[in-house]
């Protein structure tokens, strides 16, 4: 792997052309990161989840750019618009679903009934939180909605090309990149291979969805896998010292050359536009974050038309507890 820095300053390893699993990054980073040697990381599951939407984050600067370019583009040379994936509530309770039913194929109606949601416990890590740590606003498009403007602005009404672009290693942070570009693009980005769908790859294209086969969710390790087999039942159980691991996630980068802007209404910005809170640490320091009362006069501001006033994102915690709530016998 190839020690860079990124646009922060921030050191990490990289390898281009591949999107490495856990064990693979031990072979190649003996040396490097302590945290992938950690041994006493409790039981954890690794689901498959199909995330059919992309979230961009940006302060309040990027806000008032994306509003006044009515759409994405990149400030730097790179010319690549970057989201990840937005597993919500229902990715979370499909992946836990089928995690159930590839387990315990047999279960009967009653056990189905008595299982309780424990996959959420597990999804802690800044992949998965409410919080943000790249500013105060969270734009959550579906895939299909997104792929579909790129195709026609970038690609001539054609299907983009996806390839595997690299593997990026920090401290405790692992980045698997995407690049999605246009056909006219080919050669200039051969060196990266198609995105094709292997079984046992971490991030596949798939009937207009990602599938993302993560190795790590929780960062910080709160609990146990507990497999119940003769209820035919799993739980999280709560452990006692809590562990510190690696993150893994997935990253789309969108190429937008030459200060071109991917387009979208006004309105369908704002439609998809939520208020996150800070998430630690910052990507750089020195990053403001807004009030969640700033954040809603800087929304009105930008978009004083607005049929509706800007909401918070919502935790997976906040939403399975309500859902669990309102199933609770009365």
């Amino acid at each position: 792997m190839e020690n860079r820095s990124n646009k922060n300053r921030h050191r990490y390893w990289a390898r281009d052309g591949h999107h490495l699993r856990l064990n693979d990054l031990k072979q190649v980073n003996s040396h490097v990161n302590k945290y992938l040697f950690k041994e006493n990381i409790p039981a954890y599951p690794q689901p498959e989840f199909q995330v059919c939407r992309l979230k961009h984050d940006t302060c309040g600067e990027g806000l008032r750019g994306i509003k006044m370019d009515e759409g994405f583009r990149d400030p730097s040379e790179d010319s690549l618009v970057w989201w990840s994936l937005s597993v919500g509530p229902e990715e979370i309770k499909s992946a836990e679903t089928r995690l159930l039913e590839e387990k315990y194929e047999e279960r009967t109606e009653e056990q189905v009934a008595m299982q309780q949601s424990f996959l959420w416990k597990f999804a802690t890590s800044p992949a998965f939180l409410e919080t943000s740590r790249l500013g105060s606003y969270r734009f959550t498009f579906p895939l299909e909605e997104l792929l579909t403007a790129y195709s026609e602005q970038f690609c001539s009404g054609q299907p983009p090309v996806m390839r595997v672009k690299e593997t990026d290693l920090y401290k405790q942070e692992v980045v698997h990149v995407v690049l999605v570009h246009s056909s006219a693009n080919q050669e200039k980005f051969s060196e990266y291979p198609l995105l094709t769908d292997d079984p046992n790859a971490v991030c596949v294209y798939r009937n207009g969805c990602f599938i993302w086969r993560p190795e790590a969710m929780s960062e910080t390790h709160r609990f146990e896998l507990i497999h119940r087999d003769e209820e035919m039942q799993m739980e999280a159980q709560p452990v006692f010292n809590h562990q510190f691991y690696v993150w893994d996630n997935v990253v789309i980068a969108l190429h937008v050359e030459n200060g071109q802007v991917l387009k979208f209404n006004v309105d369908q910005l704002r439609e998809n536009l939520k208020f996150c809170g800070e998430g630690y640490p910052p990507v750089k320091s020195g990053l403001y974050f807004d009030s969640f009362e700033d954040a809603k006069d800087k929304v009105e501001k930008l978009w004083p038309d607005g049929r509706s006033p800007l909401e918070k994102e919502h935790s997976l915690k906040e939403s399975f507890t309500d859902q669990t709530a309102a199933n609770a016998p009365i």
